[in-house]
Parts: C-alpha cells; sequence; structure tokens
C-alpha cells in the first residue's frame, strides 16, 4: 500500500514552513498486516515474550505466539522491538486554534469546528505514539461545549474522528478575572434558563396545536405547558439549549415532570482548580442527572479533597504535573505530593496526560507512567493510565486500549521497554495504517543530524 504524505504550508511573519513529517492521507486500511517476533505487551493481560499481531481490515483478529501469517499479508518483521496499544490523551485543547471562546457559556460550540489538522501538535503526537486525542475546550470557561475523540492522521477533521464528541466541558473554578460567586452563579443561570426555554416553548407549540384546530386555549399556562409537551420534537429544540439538555440526560422535563428521551446522553468532563470546587462539582452534578456520565478534571490542590473523591467514585483525568507542592505553615518546608498515588490508593480510576512542553520529557506519557511506576504504583496500573483507562473514560474502551482481537489495531512499536527513557517510537500503526516511520521521519532526522554527517551526505 501507498501511504502519501500531506505537505502542509504554514504561515509565520512571511516565512513558509513545509511540513512533510508524519501527517498523512487517510487510505483504507491495507486488507492483511502482521507483526511478527516481537514483544507484545497487551495491558489487558500478560506480556506475550515473542508473538504475533495479526490485523485485517484495520482489526486485530488474532494475537499469541502460534498465530499463523497468511501468504497474503503485508508482514512486518519486528525483533527485538516491543509493542503496546497506542496512547490516548484523555483531554487536551491543543488541536484547535485557540483554547477558549471569550463568551462563559457556549454550550452549542463543538471541538471539531476547530480543530486544524495541519497542527504540528498531530504529527508530534505520531511521535511519540499518542494515537487518540480527546479534543476539548480548555479550562477557562464556565460551559465551553464539546469535545472530539480524534486520531493524529487525516486531511480534514472527519477523516481524523473515531467518535463524535460524548462529553462536554464544565469548570467549577473561575474564570480569569472572575471569582467563585460569579462562575457558579452563571452556571446555575444556564441551566434555569433551559428549564424556562423548555417551558415556554412548550406552551407555545401547544398554542400552535389549537390555532391549527381553530380551537382557543381554555387552560392556565401551567397546565399547557403540560400537555405541550407531548407536541415537542428533536427538531423543536435549537442548537444552544440541546446539548444542554443533552447533559440533563437527552430528556425533555416540563413543569417537574420528564417527557420522551429526544436525544442522546452526554457526559461531562469538570474541571476543578482546587479541592473546595471537587464537592461543588459532585453536588452539581447530581442536582442536574449527569452524576453517572462525570468525569473530574483535576487541577491545583484537588487531590486533598480525596474522601469526596473517593465516596463519588467517579474517574478521573489527573493534571500535567504530578508533584503537588505545598509550604508548610509552620515550618515553612515544602511538602511534595505525589497526586497518582493518592488517587490509586483511593481505588479510582484514572489517566495521565502528557505536558504542553516540548523540551520537558512530561511530554511523553511513557515518561508519565514511568514516574507512577517510582512512586509505587504498578506497571500494570501504570500503563493502564496512559491507554485503557482513558480509552474507557472518553467512552471508547471497547475499540481501543489494548490489545485484544476485534479492536481496532492502535499500536506502537517501541526499539525497548516502553517504559525506558532511553527507548523511542519506531513505528505506528493506526486502524492497521503504517501511520509513522521513525527511520522517515524527515524532522527527526534534520534535528538529530550533525554537520559533520551533513558535509558527508554533500560529498557523496
Amino acid at each position: 500500500m501507498r501511504v502519501e504524505r500531506i505537505l502542509t504550508v504554514r504561515r509565520g511573519f512571511g516565512a513558509l514552513l513545509v511540513a512533510a513529517c508524519c501527517s498523512m492521507v487517510v487510505a483504507a486500511p491495507p486488507s492483511k498486516v502482521a507483526l511478527t517476533n516481537v514483544r507484545i505487551v497487551p495491558v489487558s493481560g500478560p506480556p506475550i515474550a515473542q508473538g504475533t499481531v495479526l490485523i485485517e481490515g484495520g482489526k486485530i483478529v488474532a494475537v499469541g505466539e502460534d498465530v499463523k501469517v497468511p501468504y497474503d499479508a503485508r508482514e512486518f518483521d519486528l525483533s527485538g522491538k516491543v509493542v503496546m496499544p497506542g496512547m490516548v490523551v484523555a483531554h487536551t485543547w491543543r488541536g484547535m486554534d485557540i483554547p477558549n471562546e471569550s463568551r462563559p457559556v457556549v454550550p452549542q460550540l463543538d471541538a471539531a469546528d476547530a480543530i486544524d489538522p495541519s497542527q504540528l501538535y498531530f504529527e508530534e503526537c505520531l511521535r511519540l505514539g499518542h494515537t487518540v486525542v480527546h479534543v476539548m475546550p480548555a479550562n477557562n470557561t464556565v460551559v465551553g461545549g464539546l469535545g472530539q475523540v480524534v486520531r493524529p492522521i487525516g486531511l480534514s477533521v472527519a477523516e481524523m474522528t473515531i467518535d463524535d464528541g460524548g462529553f462536554m466541558k464544565l469548570s467549577m473554578a473561575p474564570r480569569r478575572g472572575s471569582d467563585r460567586m460569579l462562575q457558579m452563579a452563571t452556571l446555575r443561570e444556564a441551566f434555569a434558563e433551559l428549564q424556562d426555554y423548555v417551558a415556554r416553548l412548550a406552551e407555545t407549540k401547544y398554542e400552535e396545536k389549537l390555532a391549527k384546530e381553530e380551537r382557543e386555549i381554555d387552560v392556565l399556562p401551567v397546565e399547557a405547558r403540560k400537555r405541550g409537551r407531548k407536541e415537542l420534537k428533536a427538531d423543536h429544540i435549537d442548537d444552544e439549549h440541546r446539548n444542554l439538555i443533552r447533559l440533563k440526560g437527552g430528556q425533555v422535563t416540563v413543569e417537574g415532570e420528564s417527557g420522551p428521551t429526544l436525544f442522546s446522553p452526554l457526559g461531562a468532563f469538570v474541571y476543578c482548580g482546587s479541592a473546595m470546587d471537587v464537592p461543588r462539582a459532585i453536588a452539581f452534578a447530581k442536582a442536574h442527572g449527569f452524576f453517572d456520565r462525570l468525569v473530574l478534571v483535576l487541577g491545583g490542590d484537588s487531590h486533598k479533597a480525596i474522601k469526596a473523591l473517593k465516596k463519588a467514585a467517579r474517574p478521573v483525568v489527573l493534571p500535567e504535573n504530578l508533584v503537588y507542592r505545598d509550604v508548610d505553615p509552620f515550618t515553612n518546608k515544602i511538602e511534595e505530593t505525589f497526586v497518582p498515588k493518592v488517587i490509586a490508593d483511593a481505588g479510582l480510576q484514572f489517566a495521565l496526560l502528557p505536558g504542553p512542553s516540548a523540551s520537558l520529557p512530561e511530554r511523553m506519557l511513557t515518561y508519565q507512567a514511568a514516574r507512577c511506576m517510582r512512586y509505587g504504583i504498578s506497571r500494570t496500573d501504570a500503563l493502564r493510565a496512559i491507554t485503557q483507562m482513558p480509552a474507557e473514560i472518553i467512552g471508547v474502551g471497547e475499540r481501543l486500549g489494548s490489545i485484544e482481537v476485534g479492536k481496532d489495531a492502535h499500536l506502537v512499536v517501541f526499539s525497548g521497554d516502553p517504559l525506558e527513557f532511553t527507548s523511542v517510537v519506531e513505528r505506528v500503526f493506526i486502524d492497521g495504517i503504517p501511520a509513522y516511520d521513525r527511520s522517515e521521519d524527515i524532522r527527526l532526522k534534520r534535528l538529530l543530524t550533525t554537520k559533520s554527517d551533513e558535509s558527508a551526505d554533500d560529498e557523496q
């Protein structure tokens, strides 16, 4: 199969940058691909010392030591290498043109409309083995809109999309220039206005029904709203309110009574910037019917609310900086807390995030997982926190996050143990497509090539 590269032209201060390294045209996956003689880390089970992963039509169809390779399969002999599932970034705004909208309440917005497939961020994802990215608004919001689950290859958002956004972004932490009182008031106002909107719409639809029947309204507004609820249809709800209804479970509620389910329910990623935000987020989710679809995005000292987190037993997304530093008010000594250990000891499902800096090792999810092992978290849980757990959290766990028969073939080939700092990503397969090859990474070659190497090439 021939894989074509995208030539991406960027403009900046009058200069042109041609990025022909990793992003690819999404072609149909090869009919059959076999990764042979490779150490397999399936995450969902024990490692296989030397085995084969067989892919057909973009799906994993066989995994094991005695897998027979079909004669017509494209075979990759990976002797001495290690393959693991593609890693999952559970929450990031990167890949969009801006992190947040200026208005605080924008439930009608969709991250898919702001994703730029040509951004270098997606190229870097391939280089690091991050094959699934949940792009959604950042934390400086109240109601920020929907996220989108994408893979880092494709010329358009449609080609990149793995799953339409199933989560809305909310924030309990105050926006810049605001405070928590105003933040919560704005959030409550958005949901109160939703109830008023649906009630008025139901009353209007009941009046329209009577008008068609050439009858005059002869009931009180409260009764008209209840009767009008039966007249509501999905296309009657405008974009601004549709997603809030989905967040509340997809049902229309008028005067305290639930109507028919009109839309598929949404979950919520709720940012908590401090420990005091955690109980508020939990209480708000319970009050508005999305507690069973709640994911808490922790920041600051949110881990200090561990009792509330443990009682709620909802999944959490941890901050990029895994170590929280606090100053003892009595001794002035700096106390360090490794946040994932606190969360893991509480038995909570959690996902790790890569750091934003391209110059620090925290940008690698494997490095974040290795740090977890250093602080006493098991290797299995550390690996699951960058693959299987975030896949489950964002709703694609049945398709991604582990190497199992029937799952999408998102695979990353490392030169050695993925949690060894010296190991590098050598190949990436997305839906069976060879999406990245380190030996053909033009940008990386230029970065690592010395002047003497360049001179030797010129002489040749």
